[in-house]
């Protein structure tokens, strides 16, 4: 990534008022609602809590089971134990919403990262700060009990997309748009109303499916994938507790919210029998992945 565009790159967009959908060299666009160059610096007042929940409907529709190759000067060999070559993949869109009556404001990451406040680390490999404990991507297989964990870390959160209004908030103008990087400042967040959204060709948005990342290869079979946004965790000795949570004593969340019991939302998949190069899912036959789109992991 070349941080020494980010800020340029940034300011001539907005003041073209672009519209564009994407990430590229740390900064991300809102989909749908046209945006000003005031956005960036906008925070709102209001009062209230946030509330994440992860669309089901995007998850029931977003996902694919496919083999990809994996270079050894990855990032996702480098930094999450992958082995290089080819393997047997299942990724998966993720669309965390902002449902609650106030916008979560997080702001600049590099603030929180000089605080050493628990909420970001810096990716040597990427080049940029991951966010901690934002996402917890998991598959279940509900007779054995057995589950596997994606290595994924969250990278940046924005105002993506409004959501849809059967959730019955009218979405305003899109606050938080520029993920930021280091020296390079950016103002994350999810105004309420408003969702995240990592698309499924995302680097590291996937789990591993033939043990190459160290876990047993999941089966063939009916599984469980389950994602949960702002997830519970027991801080490691001198690791921060944010927001405690007040139905479980000793876990802790990253981020404030007026519910933490709806912050998981699961699907059922089927990871088919001699794989080989079959694609399966709702994706299935989309075009291949000639280069992963650089992003968050």
């Amino acid at each position: 990534m070349k941080r020494s565009l980010v800020g340029i790159f940034a300011i001539t967009c907005l003041l073209l008022g672009a519209g564009f959908v994407g990430r590229a060299a740390g900064l991300r666009f809102p989909r749908g609602i046209p945006f000003a160059p005031f956005a960036l610096a906008s925070v709102s007042a209001s009062s209230g809590i946030p509330d994440l929940i992860v669309r089901q409907d995007v998850l029931a529709h977003h996902w694919i089971v496919r083999d990809e190759d994996f270079a050894a000067s990855s990032c996702d060999v480098i930094e999450n134990g992958i082995t290089p070559g080819t393997h047997q993949l299942l990724r998966f869109t993720v669309n965390t919403a902002n449902i609650g009556d106030a916008d979560l404001a997080l702001g600049d990451p590099n603030v929180h990262f000089a605080a050493n406040d628990g909420l970001y680390e810096f990716a040597p490999c990427h080049h940029h700060f991951h966010f901690r404990h934002y996402t917890q991507y998991e598959l279940f297989d509900p007779v054995s009990g057995q589950t596997w964990r994606a290595a994924k870390r969250g990278f940046c959160m924005i105002d993506f997309a409004p959501n849809p209004a059967y959730l019955g908030q009218p979405p305003g103008r899109p606050q938080f748009v520029v993920c930021g990087a280091p020296g390079v400042p950016g103002n994350q967040g999810i105004s309420a109303g408003y969702a995240d959204e990592y698309i499924w060709q995302l680097q590291g948005q996937f789990l591993v499916l033939d043990g190459g990342d160290g876990q047993a290869p999941v089966p063939p079979g009916k599984y469980i994938l389950r994602i949960t946004v702002n997830p519970g965790f027991v801080p490691a000795p001198g690791e921060p507790c944010r927001v405690s949570d007040p139905l479980h004593p000793g876990v802790c969340h990253q981020l404030p919210e007026s519910d933490f019991e709806n912050n998981a939302s699961q699907v059922t998949i089927t990871i088919p029998d001699h794989f080989g190069k079959q694609e399966v899912g709702p994706d299935a036959g989309a075009p291949p992945i000639t280069k992963v789109l650089i992003d968050p992991d």
